[in-house]
């Protein structure tokens, strides 16, 4: 995705500026033991966390919720790794690009995130989530995209601040 492409209509974005270097979104996203403190919104948490940081790598993650049930662990694939500006990840594909079914509830996406300095210690944080058909759009709507996204990204600044 080029920065200056337009979202598609199967494109959910959340776009932000936060008192955050890129560098320290960059580590926010790729460093396990950071992550698992932000990446869901409380009292949800994730349990377990692994990256391996090259195209190609895992990206993975389990959530839990408040009542202690699991959700099934989220496996996916970094395609684009450019510290400290932008990555892009997918759960349509498993580490070394083999590609995986996703199974319900979940719906195949690829996020492409980019961490670019605006002056006055601002970095603007824009999360593009590019879903593979309507149907994963709505229910990403559903869950709560906006909302989610933007406590989780609150909870990453809180921690790194």
């Amino acid at each position: 995705m080029n920065a200056q492409t337009p979202a598609g209509p199967l494109d959910l974005e959340l776009i932000r500026e936060v008192p955050l270097s890129p560098e320290a979104m960059f580590r926010g996203w790729t460093v396990p033991e950071v992550l698992k403190r932000w990446f869901c919104p409380r009292p949800w948490q994730v349990v377990d966390c692994e990256i391996d940081l090259r195209p190609g790598g895992i990206f993975s993650t389990m959530m839990q919720g408040p009542n202690g049930v699991a959700m099934p662990r989220g496996d996916g694939c970094w395609l684009v790794v450019e510290p400290p500006h932008h990555l892009v990840w997918t759960n349509m594909l498993g580490p070394d690009f083999r590609p995986q079914i996703v199974p319900p509830p979940g719906f195949g996406f690829v996020c492409d995130l980019r961490f670019e300095p605006v002056g006055n210690g601002l970095t603007r944080y824009h999360a593009r989530v590019m879903h593979a058909d309507a149907a994963g759009k709505a229910a990403h709507q559903t869950m709560g995209f906006e909302a989610g996204w933007s406590a989780a990204l609150a909870q990453l600044v809180e921690l790194e601040r």
